[in-house]
């Protein structure tokens, strides 16, 4: 009996103490549903789903004419996983994937693709990179081929992809448009037009399934809003003029560095913006922009001390000035001229010939007892404000102010272009004004903004100034300006066929390490063609190396604004845009071949009746006929006979040489002198022709 309830009792106990252990067992996990549940639950999704965003395509940066000149492309890492690849199936397709690796990626032989992919199959690699930054089409083409044509499970290719953004022309413009990346920041117009250009990031969740797939839950998709795209003022053709010639220029005389603006005159709009910084191994590169870096503008910094003499009435263009031999004292300052013997000149001749004892004196004499006069005007042109492009990096313009303390000296200095720090953009706006009949006008990049093809936001020129001048002061500025072509500093631009008004700037460098003594100068020059319809405004500044013998603005600017505005005349010529065309330049064609299609377009924008055959590539220009016009015949070529190229320049030879068939070696330089193949001879095409130039 007490055997019986000593089992009993530790039945009871057994049975409580599991009774206890249930109610804790319930008790923990009510505790857990209840208390972490919604904790354990989210950790548990989070293991087999996520949120995975989904970015957006970057708009594209187009030029006025729809050129496109940044844009993004897909770009693709290959990787392998070996290991999920069947044994049977690696045997059966190594040597076609390997031969298509080699036709495709074309980095190593199909022998040597056949060796790495066995070595790595054997080795059982889990991530072999395959191809880094493989293009859209290579990745296109390698998805086909067994067994990557597989999913990822069986065929064991792994992609990853990325966008680049590109730039199509290259350099061109390369600073202006800017750049998009990820590690730093953007500059140009990618910088200041980001927040439209990356559009909106997307996003979906998705949820792991067997095999390790991924797989979008339904409805639970944000799509991306695409970029939009920016229209710029760019035109391609200008720019690649302007780059084009800068280069030659900078090379020529290992200048540190320079830029060249092109302007529309009755917009404001920039055709293209140049810029070229020399770099350690002598290369150029746009490094900067330059159009925007802060410099003191040397004598083309007179035109805005003219044009405040005149807006308060203070001188006629006919007064003279004493430029004293080219030396004179301000105060305790020296100031000379970089010409001496200046005596008494007008003050249009003071201009021409850049005398900076003359503005020195003039701004000097005429505003030292009302600076205040001296800075409305300067207001008035828009040289105490940044230029509002719309890029960052827009600086404002620094003053040397004089004060009642310290005395007025440094308007004498103003006045010849130094004490004076502004942007070549700044300078080349006021120049347009005076192109523009006084209306100072905001320069701009950007046409509008796009979406899917239509206009969401668009830019229209801006008048900063409407009245800077008065008419009759435009055009005494203009006779002027036209004056430092016709015999002054610039008169290497003089030709017959458009006229030209601007001016030749030079100024010493003082800053960041350079001194005086180093001799190192700013050239420029700026203008604008032609004076009686001006239609674009052109500002070129280099800077020297240290010590050059050549730093002028007439010296290493002019050459550069004298290749852009020839181009821009040809282009414009070709295009039929008859305002840059004098009535007179049929008569004084300099070329002795031409191309007939560009003699019977000048000839019908002209109303003069040029008659030549239809079926003439080429004419040539022979004696005038009894009138003194000039007769144009059709080239030989047509005869199959060989044409005569003496007289022409190796481009217009090599052209009308190679439609004829021949194979041309040029020896020398400069314009043909002689040819091996006598003009008239029977044709035979593939014969090799020497031309002899001098």
């Amino acid at each position: 009996m007490k055997i019986s309830k000593d089992i009993r009792f530790r039945v009871y106990i057994t049975f409580l103490g599991m009774c206890i252990f249930g109610v804790i067992i319930l008790y923990k996990a009510s505790h857990i549903v209840l208390t972490e549940g919604k904790d354990l639950r989210a950790m548990a999704d989070s293991m087999h789903t996520k949120i995975q965003f989904i970015q957006p395509e970057r708009g594209n940066i187009y030029s006025e004419d729809g050129n496109l000149l940044s844009s993004s492309i897909p770009e693709f890492d290959l990787r392998v996983d070996f290991k999920s690849i069947p044994k049977d199936t690696f045997s059966r397709y190594l040597e076609p994937l390997s031969k298509n690796l080699a036709r495709i990626l074309g980095e190593y032989t199909w022998v040597e693709y056949k060796e790495i992919l066995s070595r790595e199959y054997k080795a059982e690699s889990r991530y072999f990179l395959l191809k880094r930054r493989a293009s859209y089409s290579q990745y296109l083409d390698i998805r086909k081929i067994q067994p990557f044509s597989k999913n990822q499970n069986k065929g064991g290719l792994i992609t990853e992809s990325y966008t680049k953004r590109i730039n199509p022309y290259g350099l061109l413009a390369n600073r202006v448009i800017g750049l998009s990346r990820s590690n730093s920041q953007n500059v140009g117009i990618e910088r200041q037009y980001d927040s439209l250009l990356r559009g909106s990031v997307g996003q979906r969740v998705v949820r792991c399934i067997a095999g390790g797939t991924w797989m979008p839950l339904d409805g639970s998709e944000i799509d991306p809003v695409n970029g939009r795209d920016v229209m710029t003022t760019i035109d391609v053709n200008i720019q690649d003029v302007a780059e084009n010639a800068l280069l030659r220029q900078v090379e020529k005389e290992n200048a540190a560095f320079g830029t060249c603006i092109v302007m529309e005159v009755k917009t404001g709009k920039i055709k293209a913006i140049a810029n070229l910084g020399r770099l350690e191994d002598g290369s150029y590169y746009e490094d900067f922009n330059y159009a925007l870096k802060k410099i003191e503008p040397g004598s083309t910094f007179k035109l805005m001390s003219l044009i405040s003499l005149m807006r308060d009435h203070l001188i006629k263009v006919e007064d003279v000035v004493d430029c004293q031999g080219g030396s004179t004292k301000i105060g305790p300052f020296t100031i000379r001229d970089s010409h001496a013997g200046l005596g008494t000149l007008s003050i249009k001749d003071a201009f021409a010939h850049s005398s900076n004892v003359a503005f020195a004196k003039l701004i000097y004499q005429n505003y030292r007892e009302n600076i205040g006069t001296y800075w409305s005007n300067l207001h008035a042109m828009g040289l105490d404000d940044p230029t509002g492009i719309g890029l960052a990096g827009d600086p404002k313009p620094h003053f040397l102010r004089d004060s009642v303390t310290k005395g007025r000296f440094s308007l004498a200095f103003m006045g010849m272009g130094y004490s004076v720090m502004i942007t070549p953009l700044h300078t080349c706006m006021v120049y347009n004004a005076i192109a523009n009949q006084g209306k100072l006008m905001k320069p701009y990049l950007v046409n509008s903004i796009q979406e899917y093809g239509k206009d969401v936001i668009t830019y229209s020129p801006k008048v900063i100034n409407p009245n800077l001048l008065d008419t009759s002061s435009i055009r005494i500025l203009k006779d002027v300006m036209n004056e430092v072509v016709e015999s002054g500093t610039g008169k290497a631009l003089k030709n017959p066929y458009y006229t030209i008004c601007g001016k030749t700037g030079t100024a010493q460098v003082a800053d960041k390490g350079i001194r005086y003594t180093d001799r190192v100068y700013h050239g420029s020059f700026v203008g604008f063609f032609p004076k009686e319809d001006p239609q674009y405004t052109i500002c070129v500044v280099l800077r020297t190396r240290k010590g050059s013998n050549n730093y002028y603005g007439g010296q290493i600017a002019l050459p550069v604004f004298k290749e852009v505005a020839n181009r821009l005349y040809a282009i414009k010529m070709k295009q039929g845009d008859s305002r840059l065309v004098k009535d007179s330049v049929i008569h004084e064609l300099p070329v002795k071949t031409i191309k007939a299609s560009d003699l019977n377009t000048l000839a019908l924008y002209l109303k003069k009746l040029t008659k030549v055959p239809a079926s003439a590539a080429w004419v040539q220009q022979v004696v005038g006929d009894s009138t003194g016009r000039m007769q144009f015949v059709p080239l030989s070529i047509q005869k199959k006979q060989v044409p005569n190229v003496t007289g022409m320049g190796l481009r217009d030879a090599l052209y009308v040489l190679e439609n004829a068939g021949l194979k041309v070696i040029p020896v020398g330089k400069g314009k043909v002198n002689n040819q091996s193949i006598s003009p008239g001879t029977p044709l035979q095409k593939g014969q090799y022709i020497t031309i002899h130039l001098s």
